[in-house]
């Protein structure tokens, strides 16, 4: 099977997912504002595949996040059965499946900055790109928590489901936390396997360790 027609069958299973997810979810304004990143991403993904192919690592990564999203908007975040069954497996005071969202926010995203940075040459250093890749993380999670304290402003006790915060009056600070440690696990645990694959797609290796000390 070509890697043309396994992306098919893969946009085929998540155009599927999408629509089983929104027949009947919890709230229908909290759904459309949780599946809104893969509406926006889905389209800019089809219209650069050609000129632009990602790493297939990024794009079973993107799988994995859509599914996520995917979940938590047909049953709003602190309701998804998954997370009730950690609640009860590690005795937590609450449903985590919003945490895992923003590991999530940040594991993902962290691949994504990184494929870009290298493939447009933007950084000549790997200290440079791992600092870089962090900051785009850091203000991706921060921009969320922009737009989840507007939508608390616009609808009020109607953004509830789309907030999630469970009366955790830390939560905008432990969401952003998570989202960082999801990128650095990224770069940590990826990022061996992010260069091989980056290779494929005509794009030479991330700087090494010996660039950083001496740039040229």
């Amino acid at each position: 099977m070509s890697r043309e027609t396994r992306l098919i069958a893969v946009l085929g299973v998540l155009l599927v997912l999408l629509t089983v997810s929104g027949l009947d979810p919890h709230d229908r304004l909290t759904w459309l504002m949780e599946v809104a990143p893969i509406l926006i991403a889905l389209p800019v993904l089809l219209a650069t595949w050609r000129r632009f192919p990602l790493t297939s690592l990024l794009y079973a990564l993107l799988f994995v996040h859509a599914a996520i999203l995917m979940a938590g908007a047909a049953y709003t975040y602190a309701r998804v059965p998954f997370g009730f069954w950690l609640q009860d497996l590690f005795e937590l005071a609450r449903n985590p499946y919003d945490k895992i969202g923003h590991f999530a926010q940040g594991f993902v995203p962290a691949l994504v900055a990184r494929e870009i940075l290298l493939r447009g040459h933007y950084v000549r250093t790997r200290r440079m790109l791992g600092f870089l890749v962090l900051c785009v993380v850091l203000a991706i999670s921060a921009s969320y928590e922009l737009i989840e304290w507007l939508a608390a402003v616009l609808l009020g006790q109607g953004a509830d489901a789309f907030l999630g915060t469970q009366g955790d009056p830390w939560d905008t600070q432990s969401d952003m936390a998570f989202a960082l440690v999801g990128a650095a696990c990224a770069l940590v645990g990826l990022s061996r396997l992010h260069d091989r694959q980056l290779e494929h797609v005509g794009q030479p290796p991330a700087p090494s360790q010996a660039d950083s000390r001496h740039p040229r």
